[in-house]
């Protein structure tokens, strides 16, 4: 079975960027995926403790709660 791959890009300092994961102590992070789910940061932040950083199952979270 082959592995998942996920989308890392680099910024322009040079750094991977990983856009599968949520970081919920990065507030723009959390706004940001308050507003496209429609949902409250507090809402983000404790799917992201719930089921982890992985933005999949962040979303799928706040998804089968709203």
């Amino acid at each position: 079975m082959a592995a998942k791959k996920t989308t890392t890009t680099k910024t322009a300092r040079g750094r991977k960027q990983d856009r599968a994961r949520v970081a919920g102590g990065q507030k723009h992070e959390v706004s940001y995926e308050a507003k496209k789910t429609g949902r409250s940061a507090t809402a983000v932040k404790k799917a992201v403790k719930k089921v982890g950083n992985a933005r999949k199952k962040v979303e799928k979270r706040l998804a089968k709660k709203g």
